[in-house]
């Protein structure tokens, strides 16, 4: 099965981009035959930037998507979303892609379910 994650909010503030990712790495435990592939809109795209520092106890998004790139998971994050928030040229965590529409409209058409965040 093919399984799409399409994270939209920024990586801290709301718990959307924590929990799509919660869920990413349940599934790779509980469904490791699942191919799944997470895409980064809009603010989504700051959970790609390296070298977050949160607090003690606190959850980290970068290794948490570290965790499922390390996995197998396709990461990509929308090229025109980085450009407006004055990204480009920024590194992105190890494993990320940068993608586009056309992308993410090829993911959308291949997968068996597509849940948004």
């Amino acid at each position: 099965m093919k399984l799409l994650l399409i994270l939209n909010d920024a990586p801290y503030g709301t718990e959307k981009a924590y929990n799509a990712l919660r869920l990413a790495m349940t599934l790779q435990r509980e469904h490791g035959d699942a191919e799944l592939r997470i895409f980064l809109l809009g603010d989504a795209v700051a959970c790609a930037v390296p070298g977050q520092t949160t607090p003690q106890g606190y959850y980290n998004l970068e290794r948490m998507v570290k965790a499922v790139i390390g996995k197998e998971a396709l990461v990509k994050a929308c090229e025109s979303c980085i450009e407006a928030r004055g990204l480009r040229g920024l590194t992105l965590i190890e494993g990320v892609q940068v993608g586009t529409m056309s992308d993410l409209a090829g993911w959308v058409t291949e997968s068996d379910k597509a849940l948004t965040f």
